[in-house]
């Protein structure tokens, strides 16, 4: 294209002539560019959006000042992001060209490398789980939760249709179920939990023939580790369900397997490797027994051998839509977050066995001695739940719990609130100087 022809079309990007746009559109019997879309008037905006043109430097300057009014707040949030410390090499090696350039590994002839490190990633999640599958994942962990009951739907023994999920589950979380099971015969009930945590009794009376889908998380929302999975098991395999376990891989790496409990199929959020706290973007855990290996939605990464009996890592199945006949498709789901789990797996390969399961236990003991001292304050009792804890717990206050909570934001400290009187703390990724000061402030606020 010459000079003339690049100012005729508007940009070199895109190296239409004029003569050539119009053969298009007479070819498609359009008059115009925006004839070939069709925008109802309801959502058309044809205003104009009144934002000043701005030179790179001025952008940045602008960004870094509204960036700037953000309070530099302490978070003891948990509740699903634990912003555990991720080593810089994590950063040095996913930041790679060959890693940030990459979509996905369809051509595994130039992928071999992220191929592998996908490969190592569902090993990591097999050998946590004790599952013999494991995809090479999802969008995060409420997807993965919509992917598993879609999955039960499609392998369920039981013309069931229901559903059930803890009280204690996250908002978030039910409604991306939801949203998935719209338009199924799927209905999502939630049965009541006791004290943080599984009251068997209440869930027998729940389970009946018509459960095709029982779930359960270990730990719970609370940081409660739970006692009773077995008694779930046992009841999702009485009615002909499938037993659904929630988790991550750290706290995986301390608790029993959930094979072990009879777990069918594990979700669950893997970027507590990885990645630092996000508050939105995640990394959905997705492992299974071997029995559903052709349900699994997403990918699966393989190994075999090539021509020259060399060791070689391709993309094994791929069920969606786009890949194969839309009536045997498991599922629509797309991207599906490689580098994200490639940094999960150079997390866990960086910490190895060992530093998983000290990195866990801390979480756990931790946890414990900051809320024996937050016990020891006037007006606080914690934790609630009289039962073992990973990370984090939840307080009770006598004042009310908002009040403590903005009181302790002004003192650079950020809690949940999760009750009335009720406040929730986590421990995962906070110094030890931090918690120190987290609790001489707590003092002040409670007096």
């Amino acid at each position: 294209m010459n000079g003339a022809e690049t100012r005729a079309s508007g940009s070199p990007y895109a190296p239409h002539t004029a003569d050539e746009r119009d053969a298009m559109l007479e070819a498609v019997d359009a008059d115009s560019i925006a004839d070939l879309f069709d925008i109802p008037d309801t959502v058309r905006f044809a205003d104009e959006f009144g934002i000043d043109a701005r030179t790179e430097r001025e952008t940045r300057r602008l960004v870094r000042s509204i960036l700037g009014r953000n309070e530099n707040l302490t978070e003891l949030l948990g509740r699903g992001h634990y912003g555990y410390y991720v080593p810089s090499l994590v950063d040095h090696l996913a930041d790679r060209s060959e890693f940030l350039t990459s979509y996905t590994q369809y051509q595994p002839e130039i992928s071999q490398g992220f191929l592998q490190a996908l490969f190592e990633y569902q090993s990591l999640l097999v050998e946590l789980t004790g599952l013999k599958i494991a995809n090479c994942s999802m969008y995060d962990a409420a997807t993965a939760l919509g992917e598993a009951a879609t999955l039960a739907d499609r392998v369920r023994e039981t013309s069931g249709h229901r559903v059930l999920v803890p009280d204690l589950l996250r908002e978030e979380r039910r409604s991306t179920l939801e949203n998935y099971v719209a338009g199924t015969d799927l209905v999502v009930e939630a049965y009541p939990t006791t004290d943080g945590a599984i009251d068997a009794d209440e869930l027998a009376d729940a389970v009946d023939e018509d459960v095709v889908m029982l779930y359960a998380e270990n730990p719970t929302v609370r940081g409660t580790i739970e006692e009773r999975l077995d008694a779930a098991s046992e009841l999702a395999t009485d009615a002909d369900a499938l037993f659904v376990l929630g988790s991550d891989p750290v706290a995986l790496s301390l608790l029993q397997r959930p094979a072990d409990v009879g777990a069918d199929v594990v979700i669950g959020d893997a970027s507590v490797l990885g990645l630092p706290t996000s508050y939105g973007m995640g990394l959905g855990l997705f492992a299974c027994r071997e029995d559903y290996l052709r349900q699994v939605p997403g990918r699966l990464v393989g190994v075999s051998e090539d021509a020259t009996d060399r060791r070689a890592f391709t993309l094994t199945l791929q069920t969606r839509e786009q890949h194969i006949r839309r009536e045997r498709a498991t599922s629509n789901i797309c991207t599906n977050q490689a580098w994200v789990a490639l940094r999960t797996a150079m997390h866990a390969a960086a910490l190895g066995p060992d530093g998983m399961v000290d990195l866990a236990k801390r979480g756990v003991t931790r946890a414990e001695t900051l809320a024996e001292r937050l016990d020891e304050l006037v007006g606080v009792s914690a934790p609630v739940h009289d039962r073992h804890h990973i990370r984090e717990f939840v307080a009770h206050v006598d004042q009310p719990a908002p009040a403590i909570a903005e009181d302790l934001e002004t003192r650079g400290f950020a809690v949940h609130v999760v009750g009335e009187h009720e406040l929730q703390c986590c421990v995962a990724g906070v110094p030890d100087a931090e918690l120190d000061a987290f609790v001489a402030a707590f003092s002040e606020v409670v007096r």
